[in-house]
């Protein structure tokens, strides 16, 4: 379990964005997963909602998870490692009093910050199969309930919008009213240019986040100077997860000996992300008299 309270984990979630320097989240499923990170130096863990939807239901990110799937998810996550969570909330469930609850429901299973989105979800009857934005004023009502929902004033709420979606002026209004609303930071999804965050980041004085990375924003100086503070890597971790279990499971299915099968984690390695030595020091203590 975490050493650290949910609070501590979030006010250094919050003073890691408020630096002058960049920090990839890890990409986390499941509680071993975020213990890895943690072990390897990672400073953030992020679980996304298309990662959330394949570890929960074997489905595909078309927002079938439930709100109790993924704060059950988020609980067990959490509570495993030290790192502060950050979690995809989507377009929190519903409607504004839906992302109330949503914030509600994930600050009391751990999560240190968690983002809520102004896209059209799920897609609605009829859709031209392109996504779109739900009207600024929805928006901006969807992060006042955020904030409304919080009773920990440590948790970050984190406004996120996607900048292939809109002309980058109406982004800049969006992204100003999110911060007059209440938003701890600024997540923009598919950013490609420099004029982009360069766009943004004169439009806000909040900490920004990119869901993603283009060789033309590869420039660690220049992210630092328009107050990037996260940039993610996507979600390599589950996807090797994903086909690394596959292939142990075609070799069994075709005959290969368990004792044959390479490339498995050893048992000082599970015994170590399982915090056996803790659990034998409590048995010692506990069950033996």
């Amino acid at each position: 379990m975490s050493a650290l309270s949910a609070t501590t984990k979030r006010e250094r979630l919050r003073a890691l964005i408020a630096e002058p320097r960049v920090v990839h989240p890890a990409s986390v499923f499941d509680p071993l997963s975020i213990r890895c990170a943690q072990d390897e130096g990672f400073e953030i863990a992020m679980l996304a909602g298309s990662v959330a939807s394949l570890a929960v239901l074997g489905a595909p990110d078309l927002v079938v998870l439930t709100l109790s799937e993924l704060a059950g998810l988020c609980r067990r996550i959490s509570r495993a490692s030290d790192l502060p969570l950050l979690i995809d909330a989507d377009h929190g469930f519903g409607n504004a009093l839906s992302v109330q609850r949503t914030v509600e429901e994930l600050e009391a299973a751990g999560v240190a910050a968690l983002t809520i989105e102004d896209t059209l979800l799920p897609v609605p009857f009829g859709a031209s199969g392109r996504e779109a934005l739900i009207p600024a004023a929805e928006a901006v009502g969807k992060i006042k309930a955020a904030i409304a929902g919080r009773t920990d004033p440590a948790t970050v709420v984190i406004a996120r919008t996607t900048l292939s979606l809109a002309p980058i002026g109406e982004i800049v209004e969006r992204v100003r009213a999110f911060e007059q609303a209440g938003a701890d930071a600024i997540f923009l999804s598919s950013p490609k240019t420099r004029a982009q965050v360069e766009a943004v980041s004169a439009a806000t004085r909040l900490p920004v986040i990119l869901g993603r990375i283009t060789p033309e924003l590869d420039d660690r100086p220049f992210l630092v100077e328009h107050r990037v503070r996260v940039v993610l890597q996507g979600h390599k971790p589950y996807m090797a997860a994903i086909k690394a279990m596959r292939e142990v499971m075609h070799q069994l299915a075709t005959g290969v000996a368990p004792a044959g099968i390479k490339d498995v984690a050893s048992d000082e390695l599970i015994d170590r992300l399982t915090r056996q030595a803790e659990y034998d020091r409590l048995i010692a203590e506990t069950l033996r008299g």
